[in-house]
């Protein structure tokens, strides 16, 4: 989920918060903003997960004129198979940001992804355990590092067996 080019707008940061019910006027209200330590308008923290929106590739973006894989178990019966999601046997099990600055109206992101650590724990009812790491770096447009992402998956051995 990288998009390639990520521009940061203040309607952008608003409607976010809005989405995730924060009022804080920090993400709205240039005036109140100023007086703040912050300086401005700045985004939410998590906001760099909405550059997924700007990724024409993201698997969970519908597509105009193709089948979507949607959210829930299988709600437009297209079943996804490669990488976790859908009762699949894997999920997304944790997600950390480090803020290096914060976010601005007029930032420009873009992203890389490489890989992190894996490790195996062993599970009680579905087999092993395989957690593996991802870190998204999102640059500005001057190529300084403002946050760095990093997203932990599991999957597992088998299904996890009904009791």
């Amino acid at each position: 989920m990288v998009a390639k080019r990520f521009p940061v707008e203040a309607g952008h940061i608003l409607m976010f918060a809005r989405a995730v019910g924060d009022p804080n006027p920090v993400y709205a209200d240039e005036d109140y903003a100023r007086t703040t330590e912050a300086g401005g308008i700045i985004a939410p923290p998590t906001f760099a997960q909405a550059s997924a929106q700007f990724d024409p590739d993201y698997f969970l973006r519908p597509k105009i004129g193709q089948p979507w894989f949607g959210s829930g178990r299988n709600p437009t019966g297209v079943t996804r198979t490669e990488g976790g999601g859908g009762g699949g046997g894997g999920l997304h099990a944790e997600q950390h940001f480090e803020y290096h600055r914060q976010l601005r109206p007029g930032d420009v992101l873009s992203a890389t992804v490489s890989p992190g650590k894996t490790w195996e724990k062993e599970g009680k009812r579905s087999g092993k355990l395989v957690f593996s790491e991802s870190v998204t770096e999102y640059r500005d447009q001057t190529g300084e590092l403002v946050i760095t992402a990093r997203s932990v998956g599991v999957r597992t051995e088998r299904p996890v067996d009904q009791k």
